[in-house]
């Protein structure tokens, strides 16, 4: 029972830690000058904006695409061993994964330059990056033993997991080709924290009928984890200085690397206009604090032979320690600190979108009484609909999301937009998203999945976005 208990709460707490990256309701909301940030090539209007320090981007999203605590912990009169066991265990499959991110803003800016088709911008993020898929041969290994699975092959390679933290300096360009085309293009500098994956693992474990014994099992492996900055962090929270290590590691004193963002806008007519971006094309070098952990070969063994009776002429003999040498001596467990490269989780969107209803006065176009620019805007529509193809790299092939969306504006003031998503976590997320501008001070809330929010505990998928900027569309 204490096993079963212990294997629960390890699998729930996967469960609260996964999450998710796909920012529909953010993507080509231009009102919101984070928009640039999943599109370099969104179309802006304002002469400059700045984010309030760690307030103008917060972005959360958690869920998993197997199993919701209500399937565990539901009252429904089904024993909770019973629901483990179906519901978890043989419910979920190694295709079901954890995974995600979250993002925190230190610093945004952007500002128009002397030839206002270009628009420039550059900041600072942190961000962590995580996912981890569900381990099912490990599970029935760990939950139920191997005694009753004789020659069974349990599949090593289930297990399939990365994650990471860093710091992202960026800078992007954002260009105004013509009436019809914006480009643009942002470089990052990754600093990272720490990372560790363990992606690409084979092998087999199986137990057979004993020559010598009663079982006999045979490990077959190929594994690799590999790590870097966790040994930093393990060292610092021992000296208690755990945040002024992450500190030192995301400006700079950790393991970095480079990369870019690319994207467009483009109108096929007046009122149809066609976005794609390409997100986080990039890698980092990791040669500080780096350890590499090897698991490579094969062995059979046949569990503690006790041999009577000479066993008993060395009564001090460590069987257990025979046994371990035994295994180590046939598959080598080894560690290097080599370096190695890791690449980042790439991203696509790309959307559809017709305009159509009144069309708005610019701000930049309207009598405001001050030197104001002009010409070179286009007016929004009071109303967008459209559809949204979302897509990441992930250790087992892409993930991907299809959205629809409707967006309201209210003069310039207010701005709503509604999604509905479908991807392999839920098949009715309803998503909305507000977006408020009084005067300067921009405030803009996202939330996903909220239908949900009726039974918190039986959802699978919840994602949370809120900012605050200040937007200038005069000319200083």
């Amino acid at each position: 029972m204490r096993k079963n208990k212990l294997f629960l709460v390890a699998l729930l707490g996967m469960g609260w830690c996964a999450l998710g990256q796909n920012k529909q309701l953010l993507y080509d909301f231009s009102e919101i000058p984070q928009s640039l940030m999943v599109n370099p090539g969104v179309e802006t209007d304002f002469n400059w904006y700045g984010g309030i320090p760690t307030l103008s981007g917060i972005s959360f999203q958690a869920g998993s695409s197997g199993i919701s605590v209500n399937d565990i912990f539901a009252d429904d009169g089904i024993d909770i061993n019973t629901k483990v066991r179906e519901r978890a265990i043989f419910g979920m499959n190694p295709r079901d994964e954890l995974s995600g991110t979250y993002q925190l803003e230190l610093l945004n800016i952007g500002f128009r330059g002397k030839n206002e088709d270009n628009f420039y911008s550059f900041g600072i993020y942190n961000e962590g990056d995580a996912i981890g898929y569900w381990f099912q041969d490990y599970a029935i290994l760990a939950f139920e033993g191997n005694a009753d699975r004789l020659n069974q092959a349990f599949d090593l390679g289930h297990l399939k997991t990365r994650g990471e933290m860093m710091n992202v300096f960026h800078f992007g360009v954002n260009k105004k080709v013509d009436n019809e085309l914006t480009i643009g293009a942002r470089a990052k500098i990754y600093s990272s924290i720490f990372d560790f994956n363990s992606t690409g693992n084979r092998g087999s474990f199986v137990t057979t009928e004993g020559q010598n014994n009663i079982f006999a099992s045979t490990i077959d492996a190929d594994m690799r984890m590999r790590t870097s900055g966790i040994e930093a962090l393990r060292e610092a929270q021992d000296e208690e200085n755990l945040a002024g290590t992450i500190l030192k590691r995301g400006f700079f004193g950790g393991n970095l690397g480079l990369g870019v963002d690319l994207g467009f806008t483009y109108h096929l007519n007046e009122q149809t206009v066609f976005t794609g971006s390409l997100l986080d094309l990039g890698f980092i070098y990791h040669t500080n604090d780096v350890k590499t952990y090897a698991l490579k070969g094969n062995a059979t063994v046949e569990g503690v032979e006790i041999i009577l009776p000479d066993a008993l002429v060395d009564p001090d003999a460590d069987f257990w320690q025979d046994l371990v040498d035994e295994i180590e001596e046939f598959v080598p467990f080894e560690d290097n600190d080599k370096s190695y490269i890791s690449f980042r989780p790439t991203k696509l969107n790309a959307s559809v979108r017709y305009n159509f209803g009144e069309q708005l006065a610019s701000r930049v176009n309207c009598d405001c009484g001050t030197a104001v620019r002009g010409g070179g805007f286009r007016s929004k529509y009071a109303n967008s609909v459209g559809g949204q193809l979302y897509a990441i790299n992930r250790p087992r092939g892409p993930q991907t999301a299809l959205s629809a969306f409707y967006l309201r504006r209210f003069g310039n003031v207010m701005a709503l937009k509604a999604t509905y998503t479908v991807d392999k976590f839920s098949l009715t997320n309803i998503g909305l998203g507000l977006n408020i501008q009084a005067g300067p001070v921009n405030m803009y809330v996202l939330a996903d999945n909220l239908l949900a929010y009726q039974n918190i505990a039986a959802s699978r998928y919840t994602s949370f976005q809120f900012g605050l900027n200040i937007i200038s569309w005069r000319k200083n």
